[in-house]
């Protein structure tokens, strides 16, 4: 997944670590070969280049990301989507080898042309799926989150109830540490070149993603553009917020949820979050400064403007 996977645990004593070290590892490969663009002979590229119309079986795994990915577009209205990655590789994100320059902006496809949740058709029961239409299916919204879920899968088959598992910046969390404390994990301040911590926040029984406008840009006449779609605008986002925080019983669901709220926007976006009783964190872009909102359990908290 072009980025490092970590896992910190406690376990009774005599565990075989090597046994557990290589049962992660595998996991992540699994996950990275079914859910990859940026390998050719993934599953998710299999799917993308088989004809119309055709169903096409793919593993249980990719079927469970596709179905989700389904579910969260039609919650949120269209605002997820993962027919995007014809935007994805015209902005210079995807793994070709597409560079966005002043010249050739004008050039770039301004729509998608067809959402997953209307073109795409899912059989968990036969871990089948086909495409009613032309899609160019990208899964960097979720396929992280769900990669997180299998390293946690991966410790509870050895019978570990205490871990912090991640990859990157999303996380899952279970149990506590022995000494009765909760897990920590930093959240970033999003500022573009720098990495800083903004905060902290205790995580126990619970998953945690980010999506923010400042780790992947490109910046065309100066101004910069996201690596993040919108699917209705077909166009990296345009809006105030820097970054989006959800906390989630999975990480599959709370890395999509991210990326919904993200594109949703600093007013539809907490509203959404209120809607649906969500835990969420809002970082808005203000002049130089950043200012915070907190949704916990669906209900708004107190704002905080940080520098």
């Amino acid at each position: 997944m072009g980025t490092r996977y970590t896992a910190l645990f406690y376990a009774d004593p005599g565990i075989d670590t090597d046994d557990v070290g290589q049962r992660l590892a595998h996991a992540v490969s699994r996950v990275d070969q079914q859910m990859s663009t940026w390998k050719d002979d993934s599953d998710l590229n299999r799917l993308n280049a088989a004809p119309e119309q055709d169903w096409v079986s793919v593993p249980k795994e990719l079927c469970t990301v596709l179905s989700a990915a389904l579910r969260v577009s039609q919650q949120s209205d269209g605002a997820f989507d993962i027919a995007v990655g014809d935007l994805v590789n015209a902005w210079g994100f995807g793994p070709g080898e597409q560079t966005v320059t002043e010249q050739t902006l004008g050039t770039i496809p301004s729509r998608v042309r067809l959402l997953a949740s209307a073109a795409l058709m899912v059989d968990p029961q036969r871990n089948q799926a086909r495409k009613r239409g032309p899609l160019n299916l990208d899964l960097s919204g979720i396929a992280k989150g769900f990669g997180v879920d299998e390293l946690a899968r991966c410790l509870e088959d050895f019978g570990i109830t205490r871990y912090l598992v991640g990859i990157d910046g999303e996380m899952r969390a279970r149990g506590v540490k022995p000494d009765g404390q909760c897990w920590a994990v930093a959240l970033e301040k999003p500022n573009r070149g720098v990495r800083e911590v903004m905060g902290v926040m205790e995580l126990s029984d619970a998953a945690i993603a980010t999506s923010g406008d400042y780790r992947h840009w490109v910046d065309v006449a100066g101004q910069a553009y996201a690596h993040t779609m919108n699917p209705v605008t077909g166009a990296p986002l345009c809006n105030r917020l820097a970054a989006v925080t959800v906390v989630a019983a999975s990480c599959m669901l709370a890395d999509a949820w991210a990326t919904a709220l993200m594109v949703l926007g600093e007013t539809e976006g907490p509203r959404r979050a209120q809607e649906r009783g969500m835990d969420g964190l809002f970082v808005l872009r203000e002049g130089d400064q950043f200012r915070e909102i907190s949704i916990v359990g669906g209900q708004m908290q107190a704002q905080i403007e940080t520098r």
